[in-house]
This record gives C-alpha cells, structure tokens and sequence, in this order.
C-alpha cells in the first residue's frame, strides 16, 4: 500500500491560466493568491508522501473565457498522456454558458480523456441545482461522469466578512453545503443518478445539513416551499474527500450520512506545503491503522474507493 494512495483532490495552475486572471485582474478574487504549480515538483511530492495517482482539476476563479478552460483541459490532458498512471483529470467547463459547457464537457470526456468533470458550486450566481444546468447534468448523466465540486467564491459576497475571515477558512464550507443541498431540494441527483459527485473538503457542513434539511422538509412542504425529496437516492451519488481537517472524529461524523466505500483520500495540493500535506497523510495512514472501528476500511479511504470511482 506503501505507493498505492490516490488523491482525488489537487490543483492544476497552468501559465495561461495565470496570465487571463491577471490581463482580467482577477488574481485575488478567492481573497488569498493563487500557488505556483509545477509537475516535476508535483510528482516528486507525491513520491516521498507514496502517492500513486493524482486527480488534477482547475483551481479557483473560474476563467471569463472558454478558451482559456480549454488549454486548461488540454494541458491536464498532456500531463496524464506524459505520465501514464500518475495522473488523472476532470475538465473545467465554461459556465454559466450552459450549451458552451456541454460542448467542452462533450470534447472533453471523448475526445481528451477527460475522467470526470470538474464544476464549481457557483459561477457568477449561477449556482449547482439552477434548473437551466439540468440539460447539462443530463448530458453527465448519460457518460456516467464522476463530477468534482470546489467551491469557489460566492455570489453576492459581503467583502467586509470576507476580509475578515478568509473564504477558506469558513465560506468555502458554506459555499459547497449550499450547492449541494441546491440540489438535493430540485432532486437533482436522484433524476440523475448515474452521475457520481465528489464533495471537498471533508463533506464541509452536510453532516449537519442533511439531519436539519429532513428534520424541516415536512414544515416546507406544507408550505408549499419544496416539493419530494428523495433521500436515499439524492444521498447515494454523493463520495467525500478527506482533504483539509481529518480525523477519526470527522470520519465518523460523516459516516454518520454516507457508507465507508464513498470516503476518498485528498490533499488539496498546491494550496497546502508539501511537508504538512505528507505529514497528514502518515498522521491518517497511523490513526486507521490505530483505531479498531475504521481500521477495516484503510486501503478502502486511501485507494481502493478511488479507484473504483475512476475505473
């Protein structure tokens, strides 16, 4: 297992991309600057840290031009081509223009080898769940695409709050339980089954979310504010990764609304130091080896839902 792990969760930052944010001033628009990417660095991280397979996704903000997302595809497509098995992707898509999406997820997956898709929970307002995204999703649905949410800024945000307490520290988690539960009250995922969605950062506040939203459903429904949800099926389309604050509490926490096989490891590489990232990866490997009840599901969290999810 020593070199098996598969990281669902880390950050392709190509120089184009770079370059547009900058000609459009948008380089600290999450609030924080973007962190150099280089693949060598990348590999050779993932050598010391025994990582196998990285999943790489565009970073946050999302480009304003559809040419830019697809030299980001393109060049996610070159590193997986380059270095067979060490490297896999899912494409950004040129949202909120929906037909222009379609067309990118479309190249993306048949002709790029694209592995899944990469969606942002908002992008200019237009968030996850907005019926307009229906026909893109249906397309997904149809490619049995693994879909990889991020969050990235909200829309309208208050630049006061933001200020003083950066997006990743606690709106990010906000930003993706909003998408998703978006889409949960439209049963998005269960009309769309075939879709599987993988939610950052340790499920941000779902495990609380997803008991209150059942709790109230009743109450909305009287009131005529949503209409059925279904539960189990909206619920099984959604895996999890462990990037950001693991730990056996929280591993629990969102075992408490999902199964063991739709845990996946994550790292959130380049946005964390190397040296942190691999010391939270032995920091993991020793807890689910120390702790009896998720001791049975190690190599499950570490590779084998992952690759299962990509095969």
């Amino acid at each position: 297992m020593a070199q098996d792990v598969i990281d669902v969760h880390s950050h392709i930052i190509t120089p184009e991309f770079l370059s547009a944010l900058k000609g459009e001033n948008r380089l600290m628009e999450e609030g924080f600057p973007l962190p150099a990417y280089d693949a060598e660095r990348h590999l050779q991280w993932m050598d010391e840290a025994g990582i196998k397979t990285s999943v790489l996704t565009l970073a946050a903000p999302q480009p304003s031009s559809a040419t830019t997302i697809r030299e980001a595809n393109e060049a996610a497509a070159q590193l997986k081509q380059r270095f067979p098995g060490r490297f896999l992707f899912c494409a950004a898509l040129p949202l909120p223009d929906v037909d222009a999406a379609i067309r990118e997820a479309v190249y993306a997956l048949d002709t790029l080898g694209a592995d899944g898709i990469k969606l942002a929970t908002n992008v200019q307002g237009q968030y996850l769940g907005a019926p307009e995204l229906d026909t893109l999703v249906a397309v997904l649905n149809e490619r049995r695409a693994v879909i990889i949410l991020h969050p990235h800024r909200p829309d309208p945000v208050n630049y006061e709050v933001m200020a003083q307490t950066p997006l990743a520290m606690q709106e990010y988690l906000s930003e993706t339980t909003r998408a998703v539960t978006n889409m949960i009250s439209r049963n998005v995922l269960a009309r769309y089954p075939n879709v599987k969605v993988v939610v950052p950062h340790c499920g941000a506040y779902l495990p609380l979310a997803v008991p209150r939203m059942k709790s109230l459903t009743p109450v909305m429904q009287a009131n005529k504010m949503v209409g059925d949800i279904d539960w189990e099926a909206n619920l099984a389309t959604l895996y999890y990764d462990l990037a950001g604050a693991h730990s056996p509490e929280t591993i629990r926490i969102m075992l408490s609304i999902t199964t063991p096989d739709h845990l996946l490891y994550g790292s959130d590489y380049p946005y964390v130091a190397p040296q942190v990232l691999t010391q939270g990866l032995a920091r993991m490997k020793q807890y689910l080896t120390d702790e009896p009840d998720l001791a049975p599901f190690k190599e499950m969290f570490l590779w084998k839902n992952a690759n299962q999810l990509f095969k």
